[in-house]
C-alpha cells in the first residue's frame, strides 16, 4: 500500500521555538517537487518526543493541508501508552491521514505479548492502515519477527518499518508474511539490501536534504536496475552516515538549515551540533554540492 521513497520529515521552529508552518510548507514542496511517493509527519525526526498534543495535531493538519491529495501521509501517531496511541491515532484519521506510523512503546519495555497486545488495541480501535515501527536502538526493546508475523494477520496493519539493523529478522518477515504485511527500511544505509530481500521502500532521514537522491536509488531497485542502484548505495553512503553523527534529528536539521530551508533549532534536551561534527558534517554536504 505505501510503497517507495518515503521522507520521515523533520518539524521545522521559528526563532521563538513554535513551529514554524511556513517554512514546513515549503518543505513539503520541496519533497513532491523532488519525487517523493509518500511523507511521514511527526516521527521521530519530526521531533513528536517534544511536541505536545496541540502541536502534533497543528503538524499533522498543515501536512495534510499542504500535500493536498497529491501523494499519501502517514501520521506518526505512536506512543508508550496504549490509550494515548489510540487517542492521537483517532485524531490523526479525523484530519485526515492516509496512515499511521506507529512506534513500539519505548521506555517501559512490555514483553513480546505486551507489544501484541498494544499493537492489536490499536488495530481493533482504529480504522486506518497501520505502519508498526521497530527501532531498539530508540525503544531499548526489540519487536520479534514472529510477534510481526502474528499481527500481520489483522487486515489493517499493511507494514513495519525495520529500523532493527538485522537482515535476518526483516527477512524472515518478508519469508513467512510477506503476502500480508510490507517490510520498510527504517535505516537508509539498509535500503538496498532490504530492498534486495524483498523490502518495498524506506522512510528515509537523508530524503530531507537529498530526495531526488534518494527517490532515484529507490527507483532503480523497482526497476531492476541493479548496477545504477548500486552504485546510487555506495553514493549515498557517506551522507546516510553523517545524519547519525549525533542524535537525529540535529544533523539532518542543521542540514537543511545550511541549505537555507529552515533553521537548525531542535528543542531541549536536544541540543545544537558540537564544533567537531558539525565540521565533518559540512565536509560531506561540501561533497554532495548541497552547501
Amino acid at each position: 500500500m505505501f510503497h517507495g521513497s518515503m521522507v520521515a520529515i523533520i518539524t521545522p521552529f521559528d526563532t521563538q521555538g513554535h513551529f514554524d508552518e511556513e517554512s514546513y510548507r515549503q518543505l513539503i514542496e520541496f519533497q513532491i517537487e523532488n519525487g517523493t511517493d509518500v511523507i511521514v509527519p511527526c516521527g521521530t525526526t519530526g521531533e513528536s518526543a517534544t511536541l505536545n498534543y496541540a502541536e502534533h495535531n497543528q503538524v499533522v493538519k498543515a501536512c495534510l493541508e499542504q500535500v493536498n491529495k497529491r501523494i499519501p501521509v502517514i501520521a506518526g501517531t505512536g506512543s508508550n501508552a496504549t490509550a494515548e496511541a489510540i487517542e492521537i491515532s483517532q485524531h490523526a484519521k479525523e484530519l485526515g491521514a492516509d496512515g499511521i506510523l506507529l512506534v513500539s512503546p519505548y521506555y517501559n519495555k512490555p514483553s513480546q505479548e505486551g507489544l501484541y497486545q498494544h499493537y492489536k488495541a490499536l488495530a481493533d480501535n482504529v480504522a486506518l492502515p497501520q505502519v508498526l515501527y521497530n527501532v531498539p536502538g530508540r525503544t531499548g526493546m526489540n519487536m520479534t519477527a514472529a510477534t510481526t508475523i502474528r499481527l500481520a494477520e489483522f487486515d489493517n496493519i499493511v507494514a513495519i518499518k525495520e529500523a532493527s539493523g538485522d537482515l535476518t529478522q526483516a527477512s524472515a518477515i518478508i519469508a513467512q508474511a510477506g503476502d500480508k504485511i510490507d517490510v520498510l527500511s527504517g535505516d537508509d544505509f539498509l535500503t538496498l539490501p532490504l530492498m534486495a530481500c524483498g523490502a518495498k521502500g524506506v522512510i528515509s532521514v537523508t530524503a530531507n536534504i537529498m530526495p531526488r537522491q534518494v527517490k532515484d536509488m529507490v527507483q532503480a531497485i523497482q526497476d531492476n536496475r541493479w548496477e545504477a542502484a548500486r552504485q546510487l548505495h555506495l553514493d549515498l553512503l557517506d551522507a546516510h552516515q553523517a545524519m547519525f553523527i549525533e542524535s537525529n534529528p540535529v544533523p539532518v536539521k542543521t542540514s537543511a538549515s545550511l541549505m537555507g530551508k529552515c533553521r537548525a533549532a531542535v528543542r531541549l534536551p536536544l541540543v545544537a551540533m558540537q564544533t567537531d561534527t558539525l565540521a565533518r558534517l559540512q565536509t560531506v554536504l561540501r561533497k554532495h554540492e548541497l552547501i
